[in-house]
């Protein structure tokens, strides 16, 4: 038997297709200032404009046999990957320790972690120019990873304690009960559980740290230059078709990575339905 459709008045059907319409507007002019740089990555000529003088991949040729462009990659793999181990470790430990307080006894440590969510970069990277020049850290890995950190934690802090929201502690009990010790309810119980979701805060700490250009513009020294940094220096002393290269290669890496993050959804809703 053929799957009978639900019936739509013809206002229903308007408004549902003034809906889409709206939408689609709406990811249009949020994605083709993004997507227009894609072709023009390829163009053969060295300068930026419509339509390309012919087709060609000296662009990226040019970033990844410069030494200016692959150690400013290098740096900026090296700082969020550690960004984003530091960051897990500390998010994910303080949204569960978050998730065994009353509500009325979190409510002010979550608006304290989540501060950096909330307060302008701008006013960060001040106030940690001014800290590491008196501890020393300035212009070097550990400040600018330390720094980093700060604005990825609370990104970490968010994707795990939403995902510890819907646990049942139930289960955590019932592992106790039939003898088993903490920490072997934690590593069986709890942590297969929530390790979509630790993964996911982790992607989404690389992603903070890989992107950040404010404070790293006060941090950084002229050895620890990363990527975003390279790209701000290429704009202001001259515009490069160059950049255009790597602004395509971090399109498709956020694709991935938003990709692989919405495949964890998936895992988790699959683990907590079971």
């Amino acid at each position: 038997m053929a799957r009978m459709m639900p019936f739509r008045s013809l206002p229903e059907r308007a408004a549902r297709a003034g809906l889409i319409g709206f939408c689609a507007l709406v990811f249009a002019f949020l994605l083709l200032p993004i997507l227009v740089i894609i072709p023009l990555s390829f163009n053969a000529g060295s300068y930026l404009f419509f339509p390309l003088s012919g087709f060609s991949l000296r662009w990226y040729r040019e970033v990844f046999s410069s030494p200016e462009w692959t150690a400013a990659l290098q740096n900026s793999l090296i700082v969020a990957t550690a960004t984003a181990i530091v960051s897990t470790l500390l998010g994910s430990v303080a949204a569960l320790g978050l998730m065994r307080l009353t509500p009325r006894m979190s409510a002010p440590l979550v608006a304290l972690l989540l501060s950096p969510l909330f307060v302008p970069v701008i006013v960060t990277a001040v106030a940690v120019y001014f800290l590491y020049a008196q501890l020393g850290l300035d212009g070097s890995y550990a400040g600018l990873i330390l720094a980093h950190t700060t604005l990825a934690v609370p990104f970490v802090i968010v994707v795990v304690r939403a995902a510890l929201q819907g646990f049942d502690t139930v289960m955590l009990r019932a592992g106790a009960s039939l003898g088993a010790r903490p920490p072997v309810v934690f590593a069986r119980v709890l942590l297969p559980l929530i390790a979509p979701a630790i993964a996911a805060g982790a992607v989404f700490a690389f992603m903070t740290s890989f992107d950040e250009t404010v404070v790293a513009l006060f941090v950084a020294g002229p050895d620890h230059r990363t990527l975003p940094l390279q790209m701000f220096e290429g704009v202001r002393d001259q515009i490069s078709p160059a950049i255009t290269a790597v602004a395509t290669l971090l399109v498709l890496a956020s694709a991935v990575f938003l990709s692989f993050v919405e495949g964890l959804r998936r895992v988790r809703e699959k683990k907590f339905n079971s």
